[in-house]
């Protein structure tokens, strides 16, 4: 969370290291320590005032500014421009092309190039892109706004996971990534609103509909916003212009207890980045996100309320596993619903059952691999693995749900309810995955382990860490 010299870090000693854990996890009950603690959970809810809400707005406009092609394309744009056969389709797959190659990248650099210069610079550039949409004449034209659409949107989510994980600690994280994906939901439940508010201005000034969809509510008041975000994010909490001198000093609390914990350093590293890739875990997270990924679809505000509750019952009670392994089942009886010969009401009915699934499953599996990754870098490292395995996904869903399969989309369906129990396979797999860690790390300690100060990196694999699980 603070940026600390390398040195610094590996000087602490174990026994610090395992009292400042122990402290934690188990919550001294003195008065000084339950006063400490609601002084800390006031301090949560002043971030989740002023941190997490930046980030809602951004996704949220990021959803809006991806997924409204399809709104402007049942608008003319598909006459008006030219498309033909398939060029549609390619244009939603291109997007993802740009977006898997930023992911990766950005995940390492961001934090070293800051959060206040990359979060602003990225809202502004793909701003400037949607505005440009709005002037396109041919396919030529669309997909070369899409590729770099697709650039800097990818640049956003891991800047935005990264920022939270600096400002959050691990128990924290799930509710607050739950919060990206309720803006996501948000943007499909409201969007749709708006842009038909937008296109009734269709013949304003001799434009069509949605060409004005592109340049205000997708162009210009994304610029707007990126203007607006270099003055609401920060740069760290020391210079947070909404903390006061007591609240920051709570932050250096929250910061040392992290480090101590994870091994945070302040700066990644190539050993950061093959801890990461090595690690098994980092592909299994990436590979059932991929299957996850295809689950949103219609009802986001009920898949929202969903997400919302099984986030903080998650974060609560700190088990990442079993919402998502009970959750997953009921996305698939959805999915098999809209297979088979059923009436519309029936068909409707199964929407809102894959929404209970969807946005639990996909922002459920990111934290849990974000809470059990140390150090920094590898954390880093590891999401920016996963977001890249993520969206390759992303360029398989513009083939498979084709408009001229509509209404039965059968093989988006079948792909989808595949994929989820796939992703429901690959849950125990991962949770095998740990409990046999665990295992070894309990081993470890009975035989006396104690770790040498200064002696190599320190990671998620050190038995003082304990994995969520």
């Amino acid at each position: 969370m603070a940026d600390v010299d390398h040195k610094e870090v590996l000087s602490i000693s174990e026994e610090k290291n395992q009292q400042l854990t122990r402290e934690y996890l188990q919550h001294d009950e003195s008065p000084e320590s339950i006063e400490g603690r609601k002084q800390e959970a006031a301090l949560v809810r002043k971030l989740d005032c002023f941190v997490a809400p930046v980030m809602m707005l951004l996704m949220l406009i990021s959803y809006l500014d991806r997924g409204n092609i399809g709104f402007a394309a049942t608008q003319g744009m598909t006459k008006d421009i030219g498309l033909k056969g398939t060029q549609l389709n390619t244009s939603v797959s291109v997007f993802y092309i740009f977006y898997i190659l930023a992911e990766f990248p950005t995940s390492i650099l961001v934090k070293r190039l800051q959060f206040n210069r990359v979060i602003p610079a990225i809202t502004f550039g793909w701003g400037v892109v949607c505005l440009c949409t709005g002037f396109v004449q041919n396919f030529g034209g669309l997909v070369t706004t899409r590729i770099f659409l697709g650039f800097f949107e990818g640049c956003l989510f891991p800047s935005m996971t990264i920022f939270l994980c600096n400002w959050y600690t691990r128990e924290e994280l799930g509710v607050r990534v739950a919060y990206l994906f309720i803006a996501s939901a948000l943007s499909g439940a409201f969007g749709g609103l708006l842009a038909w508010a937008i296109l009734h201005m269709d013949g304003t000034a001799g434009w069509p509909g949605w060409r004005w969809l592109y340049v205000l509510e997708e162009g210009i008041i994304t610029i707007i916003w990126a203007f607006i975000c270099i003055f609401v994010v920060p740069k760290n909490y020391e210079t947070a212009y909404f903390l006061n001198d007591a609240e920051k000093a709570i932050m250096r609390q929250r910061a040392e207890r992290t480090e101590a914990y994870s091994g945070g350093r302040g700066h990644y590293t190539k050993a950061d980045i093959k801890e990461a890739a090595k690690d098994v875990k980092s592909w299994v997270h990436g590979v059932i996100q991929i299957a996850a990924q295809y689950l949103v679809i219609p009802v986001n505000l009920w898949g929202a309320v969903v997400y919302a509750i099984g986030a903080y019952l998650s974060d609560r009670y700190r088990t990442r596993f079993l919402p998502l392994i009970a959750m997953a089942p009921i996305g698939i009886a959805g999915y098999a619903i809209l297979l088979s010969p059923v009436s519309a009401g029936v068909r409707y009915f199964a929407t809102y059952l894959i929404s209970t699934a969807c946005f639990l499953c996909t922002g459920g599996n990111i934290a849990w691999l974000s809470g059990n990754c140390a150090p920094d870098g590898k954390r880093a490292a590891s999401l920016g693995i996963l977001l890249t395995l993520t969206n390759i996904g992303g360029v398989v869903s513009g083939q498979i749900y084709r408009t001229t399969a509509a209404p039965k989309f059968t093989l988006g369906h079948a792909w989808s309810l595949g994929c989820l129990g796939f992703a429901w396979c690959g849950w125990w797999v991962v949770r095998a995955i740990y409990t046999r860690r665990e295992g070894r790390k309990d081993r470890k300690l009975e035989r006396g382990y104690v770790r040498s100060d200064g002696v190599g990196m320190y990671t998620d694999r050190e038995p003082d860490f304990r994995y969520q699980i």
